[in-house]
């Protein structure tokens, strides 16, 4: 056998061995490595855990709340918490005006409220996104109106403009979610346009564009995953804020109505009673806060990790 034909030999044997994936190693690396920068802000993984308990809260509401939280109790009227004179075992946090749990609302509360996040980040994401890869991709006349509309939405303060625009649409749980929506909707434009016009110059993309990818495909494929890092982070601080417009609405009787158990409603309902009952006031204010606080913590720990530029070498 000649050199030549053993070296064909050796390599058809070799052809008949597997390849390893390199992604799943890939892919482990990169989870580590971000759980690594993740990890290194304590702030954001006591905010990982919390969330996630408020998370499982809300998801096993009809489980561990003791009672319906809609339900009056018209013999036990704002029964303070079981640790001050006067409480008693089967209403842990007490009682409200009419004899409803408090307990038991705050645990469905966490359930409207983070319901009312998810459903305005998805809506302001999902609009968002395609508006501002639209205009950074496109430029031209379309980007210089959707920009200037943009603005105008900016120049409001966010509470104000959700506030007209409920207002407009009419009280209500969805229509304050619509409106919180339209709010939040120009940071992701914004952000989008501004990510899809750097990442359009640089050399990958006109590789792609070379082979002749699509308009479409270069958008959506090319240049949108590599600009999703600030996304994510802007997703994060931005379904903070869902929830406490949505809690502010439902102060203002504009956002969730009685007797829905959520959290801004019940602060709504307590107006009245912060002097006598302290407790109807300042438990779903605590929730509000916790809740709110870890998701912010979160979000800071996503940036560090996501952003290159504060990745400790």
């Amino acid at each position: 056998m000649s050199h030549i034909e053993a070296q064909e030999a050796a390599e058809g044997v070799g052809s008949q061995i597997p390849d390893r994936k390199p992604e799943p190693s890939a892919r482990g690396r990169m989870l580590r490595e971000f759980w690594y920068y993740f990890s290194e802000n304590k702030g954001a993984v006591v905010g990982l855990w919390v969330f996630a308990a408020v998370v499982l809260i809300a998801i096993l509401a009809p489980v561990i709340a003791p009672f319906d939280p809609t339900a009056q109790n018209r013999d036990a009227l704002l029964i303070p918490p079981i640790w001050q004179e006067g409480g008693v075992w089967p209403y842990l946090l007490g009682t409200d005006a009419v004899g409803r749990d408090m307990l038991s609302r705050l645990i469905y509360g966490a359930r409207y409220s983070l319901f009312i996040g998810l459903v305005v980040v998805t809506l302001s994401v999902t609009v968002g996104i395609s508006i501002g890869l639209l205009a950074g991709y496109l430029r031209g006349w379309f980007d210089t109106v959707v920009m200037r509309v943009m603005d105008i939405i900016l120049a409001f303060p966010s509470l104000l403009l959700a506030l007209v625009l409920v207002a407009v649409l009419g009280p209500g749980l969805v229509n304050a979610m619509i409106a919180i929506a339209l709010v939040l909707q120009p940071h992701f434009v914004r952000l989008t346009r501004a990510s899809v016009m750097a990442e359009k110059q640089r050399d990958y993309v006109t590789a792609a564009r070379v082979v002749g990818a699509s308009p479409f495909r270069l958008m959506v494929v090319t240049i949108l995953p590599n600009c999703l890092g600030p996304l994510i982070v802007q997703a994060t601080l931005s379904f903070s804020s869902a929830i406490l417009d949505a809690a502010a609405l439902g102060f203002l009787g504009l956002g969730a109505q009685p007797p829905t158990p959520e959290w801004g409603t019940m602060l709504a309902d307590a107006q009245e009673f912060v002097l006598r009952a302290w407790w109807v006031v300042t438990f779903p204010g605590i929730a509000i806060l916790i809740t709110v606080l870890a998701i912010n913590l979160v979000g800071d720990g996503l940036r560090d990790a996501l952003d290159p530029k504060l990745k400790r070498s």
